[in-house]
């Protein structure tokens, strides 16, 4: 590799199936047996569950309520994958309520925003580049979390990532003949139906991510009649076919009502304010790229000195182009989650790829030795932070030591020490290995074995086996009082009422004979006065911690002595 030229060659079949089987391993560690961890998770398999309960697809409800935040894509995809999974379980359908067939969309949409990520690096800085790239989006963290939630996110990469292959293509054959005939859709078509169906997942943020790499490289360049090749006004047809016909359904069934919420409330309202209590000032995504980009942050910030002086080079000036505007965007919205940069990890892959081929055959334009050392100590604070999680969140939450969380802390400390060790040498494989070895660790450790053991995180997990043991009726209904978590409604059933003392002690009055009540010590007194007379029976007893609201918990199960 010269620093005026850059190869350019396609990875092999079996690399992409390599990848696809390390992304694989990689993800599927937890992912059966970790209980809903995340409200937005719940709310979305909840909805799906009641899409399928239901038969109606087109609107989209949490209980009663609407839920119009976002389209309908994601609760398509988990209602297929969920239908898929129980026929060849052979059960009924909705029989079982199984949280990870729900995330079987974003298991496969993060494998193919590994691949699409490995594609396009390989277009643009040849296939070991691609390769490698593929490997850091594969084993980094914030992917290996959004690949074990039922959301939109890893979903959306890939919708992302396939546009930005196509966009990367057209914009390095710019100079070359434009293809003749049905040659000259394939590009457009691939380009505009991954724009509709990320438009149906999660509204425009696919098209701003490609837009504003479009309009960073047009002003850069001063050229934008290649972008002629994307065929704009049929592409746009295209994303209105994908995406009209359910929309125009939704605002007729919602009498608008859908737009009102969507962008009305939750676009725009991130753009003007914190949601949710997660309004955070910028500089916040650069303070955590150390974590959530873990354990090759450090790559990236080596590849800084690279990527500048290389920044007219086409395949350098695409990934500035992809990761800056986008970046800057997410830095200025008020709003702030760990996993809203994902749409630019890939760009940054790419260049911390190509940097790592690139300097270290090198050693006049090795990085130098204050940068290195930065490097070195942010990764560290990154990689130690979540190494030193895993050991601390048993004792935070239940004040036990888990034997096996503590010694993940040197196994996994020392493959990273190993893998910087490597890495700074120049032996680039056996350090990327070690890298992948170390994240797998983290994964296998904590997803697998250390998370679901921690039993006062997951309250509403506790709840579900409680009720299951002393559940009166087949279909006893439980209001919850003090403890409102969509998780309880997902492990619990619909028709869980989520309500205040009085409500509690209402619906048991309502239902002796079947009726359960689980309280929160706040709401208790609430509950009993309301209640009377009747002196309710304790069936169980929960103690926990709300990751949510950060507080901790202690609830208990009641029902009315039978009638």
């Amino acid at each position: 590799m010269t620093a005026s030229t850059l190869p350019r060659a396609a990875l092999p079949v079996w690399a992409y199936a390599l990848l696809a089987l390390i992304a694989a391993a990689l993800f599927l560690p937890g992912f059966t047996v970790l209980p809903p961890f995340d409200r937005d998770e719940a709310r979305f398999a909840q909805a799906s569950s009641q899409m399928l309960d239901s038969g109606n697809f087109v609107d989209i409800r949490f209980q009663d309520e609407t839920r119009y935040k976002k389209p309908v894509g994601i609760y398509w995809l988990q209602t297929a994958a969920t239908t898929l999974a129980e026929a060849v379980r052979g059960v009924p359908v909705g029989s079982e309520k199984l949280i990870w067939t729900y995330r079987i969309p974003s298991f496969l949409g993060a494998i193919l925003a590994v691949l699409g990520s490995a594609w396009t690096a390989a277009r643009l800085f040849g296939g070991p580049a691609g390769f490698i790239a593929g490997l850091m989006m594969a084993s980094c963290v914030v992917l290996g979390v959004e690949a074990r939630m039922a959301k939109t996110d890893a979903v959306l990469l890939a919708t992302v990532v396939v546009g930005q292959a196509v966009l990367a293509h057209l914009y390095l054959t710019r100079r070359d003949p434009a293809p003749a005939g049905r040659g000259a859709w394939t590009a457009p078509l691939v380009f505009w139906i991954a724009a509709g169906v990320g438009v149906l997942v999660k509204g425009p943020l696919v098209l701003l991510v490609s837009g504003s790499t479009a309009l960073v490289l047009a002003l850069w360049d001063r050229e934008a009649g290649w972008l002629k090749r994307l065929k704009p006004l049929a592409g746009l047809g295209i994303v209105v076919a994908i995406a009209a016909p359910w929309l125009v359904a939704i605002a007729i069934k919602s009498k608008g009502a859908f737009f009102a919420e969507s962008v009305g409330h939750d676009m725009l309202g991130k753009v003007s304010g914190g949601q949710e209590g997660k309004g955070l000032p910028p500089g916040y995504y650069l303070g955590t790229f150390w974590v959530t980009f873990a354990p090759w942050s450090l790559l990236a910030l080596l590849a800084v000195p690279w990527t500048w002086a290389r920044r007219r080079l086409d395949a350098v000036r695409f990934c500035i182009a992809w990761i800056v505007p986008s970046w800057l965007v997410f830095e200025a919205v008020p709003t702030k989650l760990l996993h809203y940069t994902l749409p630019v990890f890939p760009a940054i892959a790419a260049l911390a790829a190509a940097a790592l081929l690139d300097n270290f055959d090198r050693s006049r334009e090795r990085p130098r030795r204050w940068l290195t050392a930065a490097a070195v100590a942010l990764g560290v604070i990154g990689f130690g932070a979540l190494t030193l999680a895993v050991a601390v969140i048993p004792w935070l939450v239940g004040q036990r030591i888990d034997p096996i969380a503590v010694s993940l802390v040197p196994a996994m400390g020392g493959l990273f020490a190993l893998a910087l060790h490597l890495l700074l040498r120049g032996e680039r494989r056996m350090g990327l290995a070690a890298g992948v070895a170390a994240a797998a660790l983290l994964y296998v450790g904590t997803y697998a074995a250390v998370l679901p053991s921690i039993d006062g995180v997951w309250v509403s997990r506790q709840a579900a086996r409680a009720v299951a043991q002393v559940r009166p009726c087949p279909d006893s209904v439980v209001a919850s009082a003090g403890y409102s978590e969509p998780s309880l409604v997902f492990l619990l059933g619909t028709p869980t009422k989520l309500v205040h003392g009085a409500g509690a002690a209402t619906h048991l009055l309502s239902d002796r004979a079947c009726g359960l009540a689980l309280v929160e010590d706040r709401e208790a007194a609430a509950f009993l006065d309301s209640l009377g007379t009747a002196t309710p029976l304790p069936l169980a007893e929960l103690a926990g911690f709300n990751y949510n609201t950060g507080k901790r918990l202690h609830l208990t199960l009641y029902r009315l002595p039978a009638p």
